[in-house]
């Protein structure tokens, strides 16, 4: 009976540590198709991996985190498609994010809001779209107030106004974003989303 009792004392601990895994493994799977796979592989390869965060997600359905995941690996398997068939996925990865901002609005320091800003401003308006620069600088103006010092939270913010033409507004988030500390655990996703600051940085000089 006591043993019984134990284990079920643990079982919460158990599946902290299965989302934590899966959502690790998403992580990894993802800096490595993003940034180290050719552009011609990608699209097979997120492909792939959006099925992976499906099923993640369905194990874990009331989390935010594998939502945020499925709707960051949609999202660029939407990117390396383009086309009309890169709209559906954007559209999956949005109600993806809407549904963590539902769970936990501050799961991964508000990465819900991140992600689903700079879909709004890297989508289409209407009548093709969703896209709205308004909503965008919403959203990620909510980013920034949950994560002020974030890479991710910067950078989106820094490339939204690189795109409405706020250069200096741009240089000064992303220079933010480069002195962010580092990540645990996610060395090479840091690592090339500070090479894209790099770059973006040096198209305004």
């Amino acid at each position: 009976m006591k043993a019984l009792f134990i284990s079920l004392l643990l079982l919460p601990l158990t599946a902290m540590a299965g989302l934590d895994e899966d959502v690790r493994a998403l992580q990894n799977d993802w800096a490595e198709i993003k940034y180290r796979r050719p552009a011609a592989e990608q699209e097979k390869a997120f492909a792939t991996l959006t099925k992976d965060a499906e099923a993640v997600r369905g194990r874990y359905a009331g989390r935010a985190e594998p939502q945020i995941w499925y709707g960051i690996i949609a999202a660029s398997y939407a990117g390396a498609r383009g086309g009309l068939g890169a709209l559906s996925l954007a559209k999956d990865a949005k109600k993806a994010f809407e549904q963590a901002l539902e769970l936990d609005p501050k799961a991964l320091d508000g990465s819900a809001y991140t992600s689903l800003g700079s879909l709004y401003y890297q989508v289409p308006g209407w009548p093709i779209g969703f896209g709205s620069d308004d909503k965008a600088r919403e959203l990620l103006e909510k980013a920034l107030a949950l994560n002020p010092d974030g890479l991710d939270s910067n950078y989106f913010y820094g490339d939204f106004l690189y795109r409405k033409g706020d250069h200096p507004g741009a240089r000064r988030a992303l220079q933010k974003a480069l002195s962010a500390p580092p990540r645990p655990g996610r060395a090479l996703g840091d690592e090339g989303r500070r090479k894209e600051i790099e770059s973006l940085l040096a198209a305004m000089r």
